[in-house]
């Protein structure tokens, strides 16, 4: 009797055991969904930035002296790097494909063109030399099958793209010529002198840097930094290039005015056979800035 009180016990120990053991597996079983759908969600986020990033840089470095953007197919789920001013305009043979997660949908597109923001579009394409984007908004993604998750895609102005509004929008961030962008519509690859002509001191303060030290062996970069003292201030500079080949430059010039520095008005040359006026900075409290009207295409404050 005994014996069998003992094998009775032991086989519903061996149910109760398979029972907890089936509870167990299951139980994880929707939770694992829930965290697939979320690392979809997570990397088709991440994808489609990296691919905005990617044609972003294409076009910055003229790759195939073109401009490239992102299509977004939001019907086919799918979304497109191509080479062109437009996807309509694109040339297909060089489309590459991407297609979302089967668990990831684009639910919203919310881009408008930058010269036209009543105008909506479906797709991203950057400038060249300056990477600025033609369309700005963004992109919301979410979960299939009425999942609340989502995870949105900004596209700035300036062709950043990021996944959370800026605390201070481009539109209301205050700029100021202390970082300037100049496209000059030439190469300096030539040039041979840069030249600071100080206005204050009577007569003129000129100091020269010899630019041969600051080019790369390439001369596909230029890089300086320095500074002059001009009525007892420092007055503090750093010029250098974002884009530099044979045919055109897109420099930088840095002129901090913060701590009392930068105080005098300034004329900067780059000399290339003759002196070709870049930037006539101003003394004011406004920290006015002209660009040069002979040698230089366009400028953009930063």
């Amino acid at each position: 009797m005994s014996d069998q009180c003992l094998e009775g016990f032991t086989l519903i120990e061996i149910l109760i055991a398979v029972a907890i053991l089936v509870i167990l597996i299951i139980i994880p079983v929707p939770a694992f969904r829930f965290f697939q759908k979320t690392v979809d969600l997570n990397n088709a986020r991440d994808e489609i930035i990296s691919t905005l990033d990617l044609s972003r840089t294409m076009t910055t470095a003229s790759e195939g002296a073109a401009k490239y953007g992102v299509y977004f197919d939001k019907v086919n789920g799918k979304y497109i790097l191509f080479k062109g001013n437009s996807y309509q305009a694109r040339n297909p043979d060089f489309d590459k494909i991407y297609t979302l997660p089967s668990l990831v949908e684009i639910s919203e597109i919310n881009l408008k063109l930058t010269i036209n923001p009543d105008e909506p579009s479906n797709e991203v394409v950057f400038n060249r030399i300056t990477g600025t984007a033609n369309q700005t908004g963004n992109l919301i993604l979410k979960q299939k099958l009425q999942s609340p998750e989502t995870r949105t895609i900004y596209v700035l102005a300036s062709g950043k793209i990021v996944t959370e509004i800026p605390a201070v929008s481009e539109n209301q961030r205050k700029k100021d010529s202390r970082h300037t962008h100049f496209n000059l519509g030439w190469s300096i690859q030539n040039a041979t002198v840069l030249k600071f002509k100080f206005l204050s001191p009577q007569p003129n303060q000129i100091e020269t840097v010899d630019m041969a030290n600051y080019f790369n062996a390439e001369k596909t970069l230029f890089d300086w930094s320095g500074k002059f003292t001009v009525n007892n201030i420092d007055q503090e500079f750093r010029i250098h290039t974002h884009l530099l080949d044979s045919a055109n430059t897109l420099l930088c010039i840095h002129r901090d005015r913060n701590s009392g520095k930068n105080t005098e008005e300034v004329v900067i040359y780059i000399v290339d056979g003759v002196d070709k006026e870049i930037a006539h900075y101003f003394a004011d409290k406004n920290d006015t800035m002209q660009k040069g009207e002979i040698y230089v295409s366009s400028i953009e404050i930063q």
